[in-house]
């Protein structure tokens, strides 16, 4: 199939592939689970799972984040979600059901940097790392109050995001380059779906960058947007600015955390194979009896006042796993959609590969058109 089709009299496009089109080829030689390592680090930070629960209030509450340090992964707080807006947001998650409108008018009350704080000192309290979320439109108002409570990690992600946001004449915009230098901290930014602007985004100093818009079951973002970047496509392109961002800093690695279309083990191995080194999960961790969300699962752009990009997706069943059943088992679920990282294990040693870094290089095949 060629790299690129003409879809017209002087108008091509590229031939971009899903996850669900590629399949992983197993080598000559394969490795028990038990000497196979899913382990990676960013930054000074090390982690047993290669694995960063998105910032969704249906998923990440501070009790979870605990949890989810425990199991190995990290947590990411959204620093504009409820747990900055309300004192008790236990109340307002008991008020969303499914409607769109419900969810924007519990969002509408205004985040307090005085609640933002005291979540982080929450999280800091239970001696967890603390990761936050901020916008690229909120970033500068923000991020000075999270900084000074203390954050081992900052989130800056939008739906597609860029090194310089731009906004109103006059207005001044956020430069991620000279924004970034100034922290003591290291950034996690995103999302990206092109070569180019990871390239930019790396060149920004950021510790690692975001592939993909967190597409799920209830993403609207290609309907509302148009914008629908094949996520095995998108890790590939990364992962070649990634190498050249290598070979022009003489050795600065930066880590690419891939956030979408990934529901199952296999889903989280394929973008692995594909450059990723680690992945952002958010739907998958809902139908878990510990998130908040009650077994529904929204991303912060289902509660844009103007332009929401994502619904809100029920995905209750009476048999609720808990988060440990789902990220690492045991399970007695042959969906794939539960112990994703001993599947990742499991898959891993089938390949013949022992670390991340090697699995990186695994052989992939193109099986066709999506399931």
């Amino acid at each position: 199939m060629p790299e690129t089709v003409e879809i017209g009299l002087g108008r091509s496009a590229r031939r971009g592939y899903h996850l669900d089109e590629i399949a992983l080829v197993p080598t000559r030689r394969t490795r028990g689970s038990s000497v196979v390592s899913t382990s990676w680090q960013m930054d000074a930070m090390s982690f047993e799972l290669p694995f960063v629960a998105a910032p969704s209030d249906a998923t990440v509450s501070p009790a979870t984040a605990v949890e989810i340090e425990r199991l190995g992964g990290l947590a990411v707080l959204d620093g504009e979600g409820l747990w900055a807006r309300y004192d008790d947001p236990a109340a307002e998650l008991a008020k969303l059901g499914t409607d769109t409108a419900t969810l924007q008018r519990v969002y509408a009350a205004p985040v307090s940097p005085e609640l933002l704080r005291a979540r982080i000192a929450e999280l800091r309290a239970a001696r967890i790392r603390v990761a936050v979320r901020l916008s690229p439109q909120h970033t500068a108002e923000l991020a000075p109050h999270a900084l000074a409570e203390g954050v081992d990690l900052l989130v800056i992600q939008g739906t597609v995001i860029s090194a310089e946001h731009v906004l109103a004449p006059d207005t001044e915009g956020l430069n991620l380059k000279t924004f970034i230098a100034d922290l003591d901290v290291p950034v996690l930014v995103g999302g990206v779906t092109n070569y180019q602007t990871a390239l930019h985004l790396m060149r920004t100093g950021a510790a690692g960058v975001i592939i993909g818009y967190g597409a799920h079951l209830g993403s609207t973002t290609p309907e509302q947007l148009g914008i629908d970047v094949p996520m095995a496509t998108a890790l590939v392109d990364a992962a070649a600015a990634r190498r050249d961002y290598l070979d022009e800093t003489g050795g600065r690695y930066v880590h690419l955390v891939a956030y979408g279309d990934l529901t199952t083990g296999g889903d989280i191995a394929k973008a692995l194979a594909c450059g990723a080194d680690a992945v952002m999960l958010g739907e998958p961790l809902a139908v878990a009896a510990d998130s908040p969300g009650g077994g529904n699962y929204w991303d912060p752009t289902a509660a844009h006042p103007r332009v929401p990009r994502s619904i809100v997706v029920d995905l209750w069943d009476e048999d609720r796993p808990t988060l440990e059943e789902v990220l690492v088992g045991p399970t007695a679920d042959p969906s794939g959609e539960r112990n994703l990282f001993g599947a990742v294990r499991r898959v891993m040693g089938k390949c013949g590969y022992s670390t991340l870094k090697e699995f990186q290089k695994a052989e992939l095949i193109v099986t066709g058109g999506r399931r």
